[in-house]
């Protein structure tokens, strides 16, 4: 089993419109690039521990269930066989 952590893209939008912020202000005070902010808010990356947390303490207090969303990819070798 694969379990992926993405972010929540509706709610950080909530979030940083809430804030009178942009993606370029995200990515500035979690101290992250533009793009990879772009990346990460589209799905096409998924963030690492470490820009989770930046990301947390950028966005707070919101917390990790607020910005973050895991998926499973529900694939057990155990049970195939």
């Amino acid at each position: 089993m694969t379990i992926k952590v993405r972010m929540n893209q509706t709610a950080v939008m909530h979030a940083i419109a809430r804030r009178n912020m942009s993606q370029n202000m995200l990515a500035i005070r979690s101290g992250i690039s533009s793009g990879y902010i772009s990346q990460l808010m589209c799905g096409t990356r998924c963030p690492s521990p470490r820009v989770r947390e930046k990301l947390q303490n950028a966005l707070n207090p919101l917390t990790f269930d607020d910005i973050f969303i895991i998926e499973e990819d529900g694939n057990n070798d155990s049970q195939s066989q």
